[in-house]
């Protein structure tokens, strides 16, 4: 069994889905292994109340809870301290008046010479619902080059982590949560389903119904154009992740002439709507899946989970299978069920990086210990190793229910289940299901899918991996077709997991860094392999 030091701190990068089960987040993975209307989306100006107020920044305080818990951040290479502080922005963008929220913020400052310093590099590591005032110290190392020219800030967005956390389900009712059946396989289960679906979402309105109906992506772009102002820069410079590319096209399509240098990495495909995606969704992990079955069994010492891809995959599909009848101990008092490993073997196919993981995983499940495969689960769902969870689960169920129109039912489900399974023999049904997970939400979705159009914005550096399984690749080509004529710059990365920038490649860090670090914009069209 590996050993605890194996398993690193990490924060996954999520995108867009409709399931709770595969959310963003920024968590821990413990060592346990040895023992406005948005129909006119078009912005308004913003309030002296606001744009008046100085940021307050100071040493951060260590994650609450709701962001996982832990220390403070620790200090930077240099000896610097990360720096925090609470900007201002409307509740209700539409009633600048009225109440108010506090938007969380983190800062490195530049390293380089200040005559050198370019400005502000503005982070969202995606979600909904990840807490950037977490993920930007864990990732700090990735972009030290970046560094040199740029202060690196990140956000915990509205109804995220410190800034006016979403509130639904206690830690102990989580774990109850996250115990049962996904993937309903008859009337009496499907019911199950919905009764569980319909008490989270009770309980998200009885404890932040007011949040509820200003957590849109579209406030969230407005408290980003905010954030520039208050920085100091005439433009904003930009690193979208994941879920973050979405909310970088809205930004764009809102403020167009304020886009500095920006780059969506993992790009979310803003044409589709949530049952689009999370069929794209399907096809992009058993893509995934097919990928680390074959790399196994590649390995010169062979794969210890099965003889051939075929094996390796049907092996998977009967544990799930005997799983779903009879769970296996996990992490006591829990146990691994069904939807826990399915859950766990997603986490670990965001990155090439944990196919090992996955790997001794699923060894150690066939034996009956479910240990790894649940601390993979519990670190998709934001769950610490004190039980605590983090808000991530609630605060990307309010923001992709408020931002999405559709409301599907189980018949919408039957219906689509037999597409999913051809997409997905493994993780088919548990994505068609999490499409019920707006059933009874207590604010109406705000469109079909998010507009991204942006005429007359800076060019967009989009990057797209043909071996994403969160983003399918095909999303970065529709970003940069919806964003227009003339705005996106496309790069091609040819590799494996969720991103391209974290991938270590060099093509595609040296791309990055000269467009964002000297303005030099790529032709577009490159491939990095």
């Amino acid at each position: 069994m590996a050993s605890d030091s194996r398993l690193r701190a990490v924060v996954p990068r999520r995108p867009r889905t409709t399931t709770t089960a595969l959310t963003s987040a920024a968590v821990l993975l413990a060592a346990l292994l040895t023992g406005c209307g948005d129909g006119d989306l078009r912005a308004t100006g913003t309030s002296a109340r606001f744009t008046a107020q100085t940021l307050d920044w100071r040493a951060c305080p260590a994650p609450s809870e709701a962001e996982g818990g832990g220390s403070a951040p620790s200090p930077l290479p240099n000896g610097a301290t990360w720096e925090c502080a609470t900007m201002k922005a409307p509740l209700d963008w539409s009633r600048p008046q009225g109440p108010t929220i506090g938007i969380a913020l983190i800062r490195a400052k530049a390293s380089g010479p200040a005559n050198r310093r370019i400005g502000s590099l503005v982070f969202n590591f995606g979600g909904p619902g990840g807490s950037g005032v977490t993920a930007l110290p864990a990732f700090a190392q990735d972009y030290a080059t970046l560094r040199t020219r740029y202060d690196l800030v990140s956000f915990d967005p509205r109804g995220v982590g410190r800034s006016a956390p979403v509130k639904c389900l206690g830690d102990a009712q989580l774990d109850t949560f996250f115990q049962q059946d996904a993937t309903p396989d008859d009337s009496t289960e499907r019911a199950q389903l919905l009764a569980r679906t319909r008490k989270f979402n009770a309980a998200c309105e009885a404890n932040s119904g007011k949040l509820l109906p200003n957590v849109r992506t579209t406030d969230a772009a407005r408290d980003m154009d905010l954030m520039r102002r208050l920085l100091g820069d005439a433009k904003l410079h930009y690193f979208g992740i994941s879920y973050g590319t979405e909310l970088g096209g809205v930004y764009a399509h809102l403020f167009p002439q304020h886009v500095g240098r920006a780059v969506f990495d993992g790009v979310v495909d803003p044409t589709q709507n949530p049952e689009q995606s999370a069929l794209g969704q399907a096809k992009g992990f058993q893509l995934a899946l097919d990928n680390f079955a074959e790399d196994c069994v590649a390995k010169p010492e062979g794969c210890p989970i099965g003889d051939t891809p075929r094996d390796v995959k049907d092996r998977i599909a009967q544990l799930l299978h005997d799983l779903d009848k009879k769970p296996i101990p996990g992490i006591s008092p829990r146990r691994l069920t069904e939807t826990a490993a399915t859950n766990g073997i997603a986490q670990s196919l965001y990155s090439k990086d944990f196919w090992e993981y996955l790997t001794e995983g699923l060894e150690q499940a066939y034996d009956g210990d479910g240990r790894v495969l649940m601390v993979l689960s519990d670190a998709m769902n934001g769950r610490n190793q004190n039980g605590g969870y983090s808000n991530i689960t609630a605060a990307n169920v309010a923001i992709n229910c408020a931002d999405q129109k559709p409301r599907y039912t189980v018949a919408d489900v039957q219906r689509a289940l037999p597409r999913f399974r051809a997409a997905s023999p493994l993780f088919g049904d548990f994505l068609a299901w999490g499409m019920v997970s707006c059933t009874d939400w207590a604010v109406p979705g705000a469109a079909y899918h998010p507009d991204v159009s942006a005429p007359g914005s800076a060019p967009i550096l989009v990057v797209g991996n043909t071996g994403d399984p969160a983003t399918p690749y095909a999303g970065a080509r529709r970003m940069a077709q919806a964003l227009g004529k003339g705005v996106a710059v496309e790069l091609t990365y040819k590799g494996q997991g969720h991103g391209a920038y974290d991938s270590k490649n060099k093509c595609v860090q040296n791309t990055v860094n000269a467009y964002l670090l000297d303005g030099t914009v790529p032709r577009s069209g490159g491939v990095c392999t």
